[in-house]
């Protein structure tokens, strides 16, 4: 006959428990809420996963514009794309990447890619650089932007002012320039309207000067809401110059129309600047 051997019900508690506690594979998509100062960079490079897999997942159409309280599926690991390698690798920089665009693309974080080269700055890293990846998901072949890396030769306005301060945007080179009657002052890379939120056209005059509002406004996968944006210049209805510190892709563009400036760049142009300066927006 067999003897029954009892075991405390308090092991067996723990016993299950710990069982449960181990870590389960993702098999399936997880989600995040979007919280404030959140960007896609920094949830592709938190979860381990790329911006473009999240853009896909989410079906966002445009990677700079998200907001707090919104839903974002992660996709699981083994979705990544066929192109894709799991060991490290040496990225060499292209004109238009970022620390935090490359970070974002090879999922690792933008502190890990400062680490692993030795980089106290991470808004500054240069064309032809060679840059040690981390190893996670490494692309074998990453396309280079369109985005040049310096502000190309302008292309002049069919009308410019002979005299006085006036501005120029030029949209197929992406850069805004501050002249002196004939004389270029300044000119710095911006982001302008995507496709189906283009920056208008024309010629225009700033009409109103703020120096740091809220902003808001889009729908759904689109809708916004970016407090404290600084040097603000409108020059036609809604659409104004402004400080932008939600990305740092200047050189393609990103806005709803709105010209994206770094936020220095911005102070530089709204203290240059008065009420009643042309603008003249050129394709």
């Amino acid at each position: 006959m067999q003897k029954l051997v009892r075991v405390p019900i308090i092991l067996v508690l723990c016993a299950a428990l710990l069982t449960l506690a181990q870590p389960v594979a993702a098999a399936s998509p997880g989600f995040v809420i979007v919280t404030w100062g959140d960007t896609l960079y920094g949830i592709a490079a938190r979860y381990g996963t790329t911006i473009n897999a999240l853009i896909r997942a989410n079906a966002l159409p445009n990677a700079n514009f998200i907001y707090t309280g919104q839903r974002l599926m992660i996709p699981p690991a083994n979705s990544a794309p066929a192109n894709v390698s799991t060991v490290g690798s040496v990225y060499t920089v292209v004109p238009g990447d970022t620390l935090a665009t490359i970070a974002g693309r090879f999922g690792t974080t933008l502190s890990d890619l400062m680490r692993a080269n030795g980089l106290y700055n991470p808004n500054f890293i240069y064309a032809g650089q060679r840059l040690n990846v981390p190893g996670r998901r490494v692309p074998f072949a990453p396309q280079p932007p369109t985005a040049p890396a310096q502000p190309p030769a302008r292309g002049k306005p069919a009308y410019a002012p002979t005299a006085g301060k006036w501005i120029d945007i030029d949209i197929s080179a992406q850069t805004i320039t501050a002249y002196q009657g004939s004389a270029p002052l300044k000119s710095v890379l911006v982001s302008t309207g995507v496709a189906w939120h283009p920056t208008p056209i024309g010629h225009y005059a700033v009409y109103m000067k703020i120096a740091a509002q809220t902003m808001s406004g889009g729908y759904g996968a689109e809708a916004y809401y970016l407090p404290g944006v600084p040097w603000v210049m409108y020059f036609t209805g809604a659409y104004a110059l402004h400080g932008t510190y939600w990305h740092h892709n200047f050189g393609t563009p990103m806005s709803h129309g709105c010209v994206n400036l770094t936020v220095a760049d911005a102070k530089w142009f709204y203290d240059w600047a008065e009420i009643g300066t042309p603008v003249i927006v050129h394709p």
